[in-house]
């Protein structure tokens, strides 16, 4: 639900901010909560939203992407919200989001943060280097290492910009620091007459 929650942020070329409109943040508070509902295994209707629930969430989505990018929380964090211990059919103590609004989809992200944060798990929400990205993954490699969230899109945007930066930085070493102003088509320049 938290990855889920961050990647409601406008990608440019490809969709906007969740968040900052009614009817498409009801949408997404919608299916992120059945999907949560299903995999928690409690059935919970989503919370409805109300205008002014909006700034609050994005304030939330803000402060939560600073914390996958291991910077601190800047603005004000709620600390007035609300989360309950239920016992499940089987003895399993769960806990359970509490609220309304705004408040109730934060109670439930921050629990799942803290379930994560348990788990050893939340090291590996990440989000994108390719900066125009900002899609938030879950690293699924072995030493935790990845960088992208897909590795043959961002990542190979990345490695094309730091092969021609290293390219370049050869060149200019080769030249003793002369400019080359031959054009990158590698046309030769007529010599002067």
């Amino acid at each position: 639900m938290v990855q889920d929650f961050l990647n409601t942020v406008a990608v440019p070329h490809y969709g906007s901010d969740l968040l900052e409109d009614l009817a498409l943040a009801q949408e997404w508070a919608g299916r992120a909560v059945g999907v949560w509902s299903a995999q928690r295994g409690a059935p919970v209707a989503p919370p409805r939203l109300v205008e002014e629930d909006l700034p609050k969430l994005r304030a939330v989505r803000r402060t939560i992407a600073r914390l996958v990018r291991r910077e601190e929380a800047d603005g004000p964090v709620p600390n007035s919200l609300s989360a309950c211990f239920a016992l499940s059919d089987t003895g399993e103590v769960r806990l359970t989001p509490a609220g309304s609004g705004w408040r109730w989809l934060a109670s439930a992200l921050w629990g799942e943060i803290l379930l994560s944060q348990q788990a050893d798990t939340w090291r590996r929400l990440k989000q994108c280097r390719n900066d125009p990205c900002e899609t938030t993954f879950y690293d699924r490699s072995k030493n935790n290492s990845g960088v992208w969230c897909n590795a043959k899109t961002c990542g190979n945007v990345a490695n094309l910009r730091a092969s021609r930066a290293r390219r370049r930085q050869r060149e200019h070493a080769a030249t003793g620091g002369a400019v080359n102003s031959a054009p990158a088509t590698g046309a030769a320049i007529p010599a002067p007459s």
